[in-house]
């Protein structure tokens, strides 16, 4: 059995919620947001696991080796293990919020918006050295052989599946946006960041769901 790392305020209460992190570098621009959020839930009688996707923060799998999925299993086996009622998934982790509990998503994004923005950073850089990439030449690259982008080596399957991907419109989905939660989203700062206003609106939004 895989066994993958989580963050939990686990106290035994009826009320659990799955939180399905952001993609990539968004994940790391919202990870200390994201924790200030479960800080507050656990406030308000709440429990919450942050499980790592495969082969992303401390997982000890191959990132390369991953499909999408790989990691649809995985958060709704971490759902099941936890006994999550609900979930929140934040950014691109709403293309991967099990389909069997019903979820909020907050300012939700498709794959391919996601794979544009890794794209144009990349281009950005390589010009940056010297380089000239195109997203055409970088896009064939990535399908026929995988690609390194932000950081992190994608291989080709896990593109061709991944860019078409949409966040689910169903019953049984709260769509939080933006600006319900005040200010530019912090996933938008060069660097890391917090906002105790945004943090607290956001865990509010979820307390209201599963009042």
């Amino acid at each position: 059995m895989v066994q993958e790392y989580a963050l939990s305020f686990d106290r035994g209460r009826a009320k659990r919620l799955l939180v399905v992190p952001a993609l990539f570098d968004e994940a790391n621009r919202l990870r200390r947001f994201t924790v200030e959020v479960m800080r507050r839930l656990d406030g308000a009688g709440i429990d919450s696991l942050l499980p790592d996707f495969p082969g992303t923060n401390e997982s000890l799998q191959a990132l390369e080796a991953q499909e999408p999925h790989d990691w649809i299993d995985a958060m709704a086996a971490a759902a099941r293990l936890f006994g999550a009622g609900h979930v929140l998934a934040l950014r691109g982790g709403c293309l991967f919020s099990p389909y069997s509990l019903p979820a909020i998503h907050y300012a939700p994004i498709k794959a391919s918006a996601i794979l544009r923005q890794m794209l144009r950073a990349r281009m950005l850089a390589a010009r940056e050295a010297g380089r000239e990439e195109t997203r055409e030449g970088l896009m064939e690259q990535a399908l026929a052989h995988g690609i390194e982008l932000a950081g992190y080596r994608l291989g080709p399957e896990f593109v061709r599946q991944f860019e078409p991907m949409q966040p689910r419109a169903q019953d049984g989905i709260t769509h939080v946006a933006q600006e319900a939660v005040g200010g530019s989203g912090l996933w938008l700062r060069a660097e890391p960041g917090e906002s105790r206003v945004q943090a607290d609106a956001l865990a509010a939004a979820v307390a209201v769901v599963l009042a």
